[in-house]
């Protein structure tokens, strides 16, 4: 038996020491923020009956198929694997002091990183207090006015797992009422100013043809649709996985929110998104999506939306959120032509780009050069206080659109 199987097996009397170390390993994903239950820890130990327990290769492959869902998690799954199953005291320590240098370098630890060894660090354990000595008061752990302010304007993708566990709390708490647009539809109203003549008539037949009370209607309005084009590439998974919480509140909020996820390819995951738990609805979209984090082909995504899409959801005035950094492995083709027939079909389409979180950015690339002249707005899209400033724009009155270019 090699060194990592006699680490991993640890022969005991009770024969458990494989599956204790699963449980606890289990743990460890769970802390970073991986969705791992018992059943999947279930799934892990029978996959390792499969594959030589000795090779860390055979292993490795066997629990990141079982224990990993999202491609966005990969990075960390490998951190994880790599400190714990060499050993997990020293995994805890190395993890530890590592990020005590990162704060003295004052450096940026990569997310994975740091994620795997914040979850790695030991909690601090109560003091035990000996008997007769006073009891300390209790020390308030809610998070201050200006750990609040600092979370609001800190970069997703700088953020640890607990600072990204509370970005979440606070997106589901934004609401998102838009401008309510008049609609074709009329509903009866007594004091309504338009006189319904056929209800008029209708009624006047109860009373022998006179017509002695007027009935009135009232024109209906309602919040326009909304349109969500996310693009999930491998340069704005990150952030797309903070904006699909921000989707879910919004889809669950109100009613005519539609959702589309692209990278190489369109997915409408309006369904998916309509579940109200959370968890349950991104498991859901990633069994439907399966070009997460690969290459991005914004022209020919927009181009299939455009054509097989906009007629069904882009009426009565929708806005549309197109929420990607701009970045066509295919270049500027067709790009163009796709985002301004965009424009056109619905009442204002805005572009969330986290690129501008840089105050020196220019758009450079061919992309961003071909899609900006279409767009009515062109908005940042990387913290908590874009996401707020997005829901105040879309809640107040609508700017004039622009000729486009």
């Amino acid at each position: 038996m090699s060194e990592f199987a006699a680490m991993a097996a640890l022969t005991v009397p009770s024969g458990r020491a494989l599956a204790d170390n699963l449980l606890a390993f289990g743990r460890l994903l769970r802390r970073t923020g991986l969705r791992v239950g018992t059943a999947d820890i279930l799934a892990a130990a029978e996959a390792l009956q499969w594959v030589d327990i000795g090779d860390r290769r055979q292993v490795h492959a066997a629990l990141r198929g079982v224990l990993v869902r999202r491609h966005e998690d990969f990075d960390v799954f490998d951190q994880a694997f790599l400190l714990f199953w060499r050993d997990p005291e020293a995994g805890r320590n190395a993890a530890a002091m590592a990020l005590l240098e990162g704060f003295r370098k004052e450096q940026k630890a990569p997310p994975a990183a740091r994620r795997v060894a914040e979850a790695m660090t030991p909690p601090r354990q109560p003091s035990q207090r000996p008997p007769g000595a006073e009891e300390t008061p209790p020390l308030e752990v809610a998070m201050t006015v200006s750990e609040r302010e600092r979370l609001q304007s800190m970069d997703f993708e700088a953020m640890s797992a607990a600072e990204i566990a509370e970005a979440k709390r606070e997106i589901r708490k934004l609401v998102l009422p838009l401008d309510a647009r008049p609609t074709r539809r009329f509903r009866p109203d007594p004091a309504g100013p338009r006189v319904d003549l056929r209800a008029t008539i209708r009624a006047s037949l109860h009373e022998g043809g006179e017509i002695l009370t007027l009935a009135r209607r009232r024109r209906v309005t309602r919040p326009p649709p909304l349109v969500a084009l996310c693009d999930i590439s491998g340069s704005m998974a990150r952030y797309a996985q903070i904006l699909l919480h921000f989707l879910h509140a919004v889809t669950n909020d109100r009613d005519r929110v539609h959702s589309f996820l692209f990278g190489t390819r369109l997915t409408n995951v309006t369904r998916q998104l309509r579940h109200t738990d959370a968890e349950v609805a991104f498991e859901l979209v990633s069994h439907v999506v399966p070009d997460w984090s690969g290459g991005t082909r914004i022209g020919e995504s927009l181009e299939l939306f455009n054509r097989q899409w906009a007629r069904r959801v882009l009426g009565q005035g929708a806005v549309v959120l197109l929420i990607t950094d701009g970045l066509d492995r295919e270049g500027a083709r067709g790009l163009a032509e796709a985002t301004g027939r965009l424009r056109r079909s619905c009442r204002r389409l805005v572009w969330l780009n986290p690129l501008l979180r840089y105050e020196g950015f220019q758009p450079r690339s061919q992309g961003i050069r071909a899609m900006l002249p279409h767009v009515d707005e062109f908005r940042p899209v990387h913290n908590l206080q874009s996401l707020r400033t997005l829901v105040e724009s879309l809640s107040g009155p609508q700017p004039g659109r622009r000729m486009a270019a």
